[in-house]
């Protein structure tokens, strides 16, 4: 079986929205995948903001927003398709993410995809999250399912984006959680001295590490914790912002030690080659601390793959919806059982 499809995934940082032309084939149950082509739609800060609003809005906005990031996804996915002369058998869509608290049983993705399917004009398929939830799960990690079919040739897999998140195989089951923030919080503090981001770690590179702030954030409890677990942008807020905010330290001071603690945490949970993905491998401070405190492989792959590896990946959880087969792993979520989760809304011309 051969799969087109146009993976959208938009993520915690806000950076913009990715967009992933790719292709699929099974043939003796080995699925093969390529991205012919892909490109990432940079968010305006005019943009940031509508979405940003929506996590302190009246029910009304939140609503809105739904539907004008769905129609928003849907013209981008459209634009993209004909820009590039391309046809697809659905487009896949991870929407963005506003509240996600599975200990308190909801989450909350926006991006309609009624709304997405009115402007792209194919079918659609997005809500991932949801029915994992609904079971008992974190509904998170979603990636795991992806990387156990298509990254098989690596031990570990890796990704660096506003949280680091790590997925392998032990006992023939997929494990993988949520190990800290990373560019949520890199970001953050870049935006002090008015960077978007610390390009390539070179702010936090000119830093000092401070010890006691270190300490601090390398105790908190979360990380005691080896149950199946996720974070969230409200676990940040709570928990990291302020322990910052209590250190009168310069920026590089706070990014040098942030990054240091960043690398600690990631070194205590790889045994085996990794596959790193995701924007914070971009960032050779960061890398370079984390080589340093282990003796395992790092690969960084293609610039395609580090892009737009969770974009192929959801195009993949849509292709595993559509065939009815599992995509959502209970013993990554710590859902009562697997589940073949996502909601469609099919196109019909007229």
């Amino acid at each position: 079986m051969f799969y087109k499809v146009l993976g959208l995934m938009s993520g915690t940082s806000l950076d913009g929205l990715d967009l992933a032309y790719c292709e699929f084939e099974i043939k003796d149950d080995v699925w093969q995948y390529s991205i012919p082509k892909a490109m990432t739609i940079p968010y305006n800060n005019e943009l940031k903001e509508k979405i940003l609003l929506s996590e302190h809005s009246a029910p009304e906005y939140l609503s809105y927003m739904d539907f004008y990031l769905g129609k928003y996804f849907g013209k981008q996915a459209y634009n993209f398709l004909k820009d590039n002369n391309l046809q697809v058998d659905f487009v896949s869509s991870h929407g963005q993410t506003i509240f996600h608290q599975p200990d308190k049983g909801f989450t909350t993705q926006i991006g309609n995809i009624s709304a997405l399917c009115s402007e792209a004009k194919t079918t659609v398929v997005g809500d991932f999250r949801s029915l994992d939830v609904a079971l008992g799960g974190q509904g998170a990690p979603l990636v795991p399912i992806g990387d156990r079919l298509l990254f098989r040739d690596y031990d570990y897999c890796l990704n660096l984006g506003g949280f680091s998140n790590i997925s392998y195989e032990d006992k023939f089951k997929r494990k993988a959680y949520d190990i800290c923030p990373v560019n949520m919080v890199l970001n953050y503090l870049a935006s002090m001295l008015g960077k978007s981001f610390d390009d390539r770690g070179m702010l936090a590179r000119k830093g000092r590490i401070d010890e006691t702030l270190l300490n601090t954030l390398n105790t908190l409890p979360y990380y005691k914790d080896n149950v199946q677990k996720s974070l969230g942008k409200e676990w940040v807020k709570q928990n990291i912002f302020p322990i910052l905010s209590n250190f009168p330290l310069r920026v590089e001071d706070l990014l040098a030690t942030y990054t240091e603690h960043i690398a600690v945490q990631m070194a205590k949970h790889i045994k085996g080659s990794t596959l790193v993905t995701g924007g914070g491998a971009y960032n050779d401070f960061l890398i370079e601390k984390l080589r340093e405190k282990t003796l395992q492989n790092i690969i960084i792959p293609d610039k395609t793959t580090i892009d737009f590896k969770e974009a192929l990946i959801f195009a993949f959880l849509g292709v595993k919806r559509m065939r009815k087969e599992v995509n959502c792993l209970a013993s990554v979520t710590g859902a009562k059982q697997d589940s073949c989760s996502g909601a469609v809304v099919y196109w019909n011309e007229i």
